[in-house]
């Protein structure tokens, strides 16, 4: 009875008792704790001085390394030390530490918190002292560091054209910017600092990605993979981007074609192909070679507008056969430019030939300029003006009906002369035309038929094809001369014919060519003399 008696000691209370007693020494010795040390979450001057006794923080500051990463050339890193010694690192005073030490609340030291303080000054170094530690940095070594370079456009290589050369980024410090960087370190107490990452470096203007630099170097590859021929013949040009580039200038992203070097070019190949006021070597009927000097047969490149045109195609970066711009033509490129189709009139002879195709269709004595009255058929190289039907030739003293007028030179041309009764021999010595070569009717009507604008007409004297001595034509004046009526009378009871029409003046002027090089001056084509038929 007695053992009932005696009551159980509760287990649970006595736990939690234990658990408070515990828990209550924990935080005495947290609230002494933390009478001299900072409550966590404390930064003071943007240094966390959380845990740290007043002691430590002054024994941190006597014993302090700044770790200072730089970047080497290859792209390593080096690493050194600025000792807080070096630079008389400490505290100014402790009194505002201490301040703020008892200003805190221990009693919640075990709560988590952020606080920061600032206070000025607390922090003191040498600025002399560290500016000459930075300098003493490998960074600022002129053997240890290389320049940034900006990116670029190289020069045209054949195979690739433009490329763009990236840049370089080197490792050049900025003094002012480390300074500043490693004194916001010292001021944080901070263990080390990678200057790199910190922003400290030079850095290069113009990068790989810069748009205007992207903008250029496209516009230059257009220029470079622009290929364009010209065909003169069995000759071909071709002028593309290794040459084309030469002919660009670069101002920044700013790329212009220089006008004039495309000028340039156009006039080297006037220079090279064109044939007008160019001597001809040129086989006759007899099998002979002359050479004819005179005459404004053949190629005329119009250099100015063929310089504009081509510019605007180099700049659209427009690739393709080109045939230049002309204010004359020929029938074919090459020595022998007034083709396998022309007219060959030998003054001296008084004798012509029609050739179309290369095959001769044709032959005829004719009545030329009179020699007598210098009015001697100038010899050169020229092409049909134009050819008209029924046309009246005038002059100061004569109108003179013709069926088929083919003007060659100014107002010289070929023409019938119904009037003439033979053609041929000597006439033109003394009862000549005032230039224009007669014709019969009957061949000025083949050769109108079978010539074109443009046909040349290849005129020479060549002596010792001289014809043979004709009883001359009476000197009764024929109609080109003056003694012809207007209209010719009529028959009896015949209808009156309707008045001839009037031609048209020569509708090409007569060229002035480029200047030449004066080593080889281009020959004037001779003045020619008045309308006349």
């Amino acid at each position: 009875m007695e053992e009932q008696k005696h009551k159980r000691f509760p287990v649970i209370p006595a736990a939690l008792c234990g658990l408070l007693l515990l828990g209550s020494a924990a935080y005495g010795m947290g609230l002494y704790y933390y009478q001299s040390h900072f409550l966590n979450g404390t930064v003071v001057d943007q240094v966390d001085v959380s845990g740290m006794t007043i002691d430590e923080l002054k024994a941190q500051t006597e014993n302090y390394f700044l770790r200072v990463e730089e970047l080497k050339q290859d792209g390593s890193v080096l690493e050194e030390e600025i000792a807080g010694k070096d630079i008389a690192l400490s505290y100014a005073s402790t009194e505002p530490l201490e301040e703020l030490l008892k200003s805190q609340n221990s009693f919640q030291w075990f709560m988590p918190r952020h606080t920061e303080h600032n206070t000025e000054g607390l922090i003191t170094y040498d600025e002399n002292k560290l500016a000459s530690e930075v300098q003493s940095l490998r960074g600022f070594e002129a053997d240890f560091f290389t320049e940034p370079e900006d990116a670029y456009i190289a020069d045209y290589d054949k195979e690739n054209g433009f490329a763009i050369v990236p840049e370089t980024e080197g490792n050049t410090l900025d003094f002012q910017k480390t300074l500043e960087t490693v004194k916001a370190s010292v001021e944080q107490l901070s263990e080390q600092v990678n200057l790199k990452e910190a922003g400290c470096y030079k850095t290069p203007g113009v990068t790989s990605e810069d748009e205007q630099l992207l903008a250029a170097w496209e516009k230059l590859q257009k220029y470079a993979n622009t290929t364009i021929t010209y065909t003169f013949g069995e000759n071909q040009e071709v002028l593309d981007g290794e040459q084309i580039s030469t002919w660009l200038k670069v101002d920044g992203a700013d790329v212009s074609l220089d006008q004039s070097q495309v000028e340039s070019y156009v006039a080297e190949l006037r220079k090279k192909y064109d044939t007008i006021f160019r001597p001809r070597t040129f086989k006759t009927t007899y099998g002979t070679e002359i050479k004819i000097n005179s005459g404004d047969y053949g190629w005329w490149m119009d250099s100015d507008q063929e310089a504009v045109e081509l510019a605007q195609m180099i700049e659209r970066g427009e690739s393709g056969p080109r045939t230049p711009v002309y204010r004359q033509t020929a029938a074919a490129y090459g020595a022998q430019d007034y083709g396998s189709t022309y007219v060959e009139i030998n003054l001296t002879a008084q004798h012509l030939y029609l050739y179309k195709d290369g095959k001769q269709i044709l032959e005829s004595d004719f009545v030329s300029g009179n020699s007598s009255r210098g009015y001697d058929t100038p010899a050169g190289v020229y092409s049909v003006t134009y050819k008209q039907r029924d046309a009246t030739l005038k002059g100061e003293n004569y109108r003179t009906p013709v069926s088929y007028w083919m003007p060659f030179n100014l107002n010289i041309g070929m023409h019938d002369a119904n009037w003439r009764s033979s053609f041929g021999g000597n006439i033109y010595k003394t009862n000549g035309s005032h230039g224009c070569i007669n014709l019969p009717p009957s061949i000025a009507k083949q050769i109108y038929e079978n010539i074109e604008k443009g046909t040349a007409v290849i005129c020479y004297y060549m002596p010792g094809t001289e014809p043979k001595e004709r009883v001359p034509e009476p000197e009764t004046p024929p109609a080109e001369e003056g003694a012809a009526p207007e209209t010719p009378p009529a028959e009896p009871g015949a209808e009156q014919p309707a008045p001839e029409p009037q031609p048209e003046p020569a509708p090409m002027p007569e060229p002035v060519p480029d200047p030449a090089p004066a080593s080889a001056p281009e020959p004037v084509p001779e003045p020619a003399p008045a309308p006349e038929p």
